[in-house]
């Protein structure tokens, strides 16, 4: 584009110079329309400043009289390269011009346009164009570069957290950039670290919870073993052989015996619904809550219960239904304990969306809480890891004086 502007720019300025030339041959001809000789043709030596034109007198006999043209840059240095002249060089008309002496002699003026000095002054000017673009092309390539290498050392150090993140390292803290998309994509990883410590101290404290649970449930049935089932076998073993005695009241030992395995009966039964509702097994899970809220009921007359559970919830996956139990049953006991309710509402039932989903709500009208301010006990805890063990969503929702809320669905399919 630069080549074909000085192309078009140099044949302007040539044809400007030849009808310039041209005119002021023009005016001094008609001035005196007839020379005496061909020296009277000197005045015509002032065109010798006319640029880019090669000016010529030919005489009769040939000989050519130079008024312009033919001058060279004085410092060769300055020459264009043939390449520039060759593709900036247009063609030129030549211009002859007839003038008549007084004695008859025919002269002929020769105009030729000679564009060495204008080309020469193109190719400076484009010299320095294109050291402009360059030192211009140095200056953007040096700012894109430093620009590149802060967002790539940027990007570095966020990767470098994103590596820690992934071998479990969230102490790192990725520092503020001065570009905001990196510090705001840094803040998010900053907080998404934050999140997943938190997390991570959660369930620890959450295991070491349910080890310390296990091994006091141990303790309790080792106890409880001892005591009830120790002491009672005994006793039978002890009224076994004293049945071997002639003197023995047998009929006062058998219903001694009978009477501690009615109450063995009862310690076995009471252990295994401690470990596993039967009822859940054999009847369902609508019967298990519904037995789990009467006896809640009689145990705390003060606490109205009610539950509205669908047939449907019986063909669960036994997984679910004991899941949904241990929820449940997870939510009264916090109720009866540090809510002061007096009445709490359990609603479970199937629902049709775009798939299949159970749906719990458990509210109570209690003291309710600041879930915010809540930084330690296992209840909620627990709730929340046993509904995402099942792929669930579940929301908390209570303020001070105003009760407690839980929801939870659970997708089926």
């Amino acid at each position: 584009m630069v080549i074909w502007q000085a192309r078009q720019s140099i044949d302007k300025e040539v044809d400007a110079s030849i009808h310039l030339a041209l005119q002021l041959i023009t005016l001094g001809v008609s001035s005196t329309p007839v020379f005496q000789q061909v020296d009277d043709l000197s005045h015509f030596s002032t065109l010798q400043q006319t640029r880019h034109l090669s000016i010529q007198l030919q005489k009769p006999n040939g000989h050519l009289i130079q008024f312009a043209g033919d001058k060279l840059p004085s410092n060769p240095e300055d020459m264009p390269p043939a390449w520039f002249i060759h593709l900036v060089q247009g063609e030129y008309p030549k211009v002859e011009y007839q003038i008549k002496t007084k004695h008859g002699e025919l002269l002929t003026l020769v105009i030729q346009a000679q564009p060495l000095d204008e080309i020469t002054e193109v190719w400076q000017e484009s010299v320095a164009f294109f050291s402009s673009i360059l030192l211009l092309t140095l200056l953007t390539f040096v700012v894109v570069n430093l620009v590149f290498k802060k967002s790539l050392t940027c990007i570095g150090e966020i990767v470098d957290a994103l590596g820690e993140i992934e071998t479990g390292q969230y102490q790192h803290k990725l520092p503020a950039f001065a570009v905001e998309e990196f510090d705001n994509i840094a803040s998010a990883v900053n907080h998404m670290m934050q999140e997943l410590e938190k997390t991570r101290q959660e369930n620890r404290a959450l295991t070491q919870h349910s080890l310390a649970i296990q091994e006091d449930e141990r303790q309790h049935l080792s106890q409880e073993l001892h005591d009830e089932l120790g002491q009672s076998l005994t006793a039978i073993k002890v009224m076994a052989v004293t049945v071997a005695h002639p003197k023995a009241d047998i009929s006062k030992v058998s219903v001694s015996i009978a009477t501690i395995c009615d109450h063995l009966m009862t310690v076995v039964r009471s252990m295994m619904q401690q470990l596993h509702p039967l009822v859940l097994t054999e009847l369902g899970l609508k019967a298990t809550l519904e037995d789990m809220v009467h006896h809640c009921s009689e145990r705390n007359p003060e606490l109205k219960l009610s539950i509205n559970c669908h047939d449907e919830v019986d063909g669960l996956d036994k997984i679910i239904a004991i899941q949904i139990f241990r929820i449940i049953q997870e939510c009264l006991t916090n109720v009866i304990r540090h809510s002061g309710a007096q009445q709490v509402t359990i609603d479970l039932e199937l629902q049709e969306y775009s798939k299949p989903l159970l749906c719990l709500k458990i509210q109570d009208d209690g003291q309710g809480c600041d879930l915010s301010q809540i930084n330690h006990g296992f209840g909620l805890l627990g709730i929340k890891e046993r509904v995402k063990s099942l792929n669930g969503d579940i929301t908390i929702q209570s303020q001070a004086g105003e009760g407690l809320t839980l929801s939870a669905s659970i997708p089926l399919s």
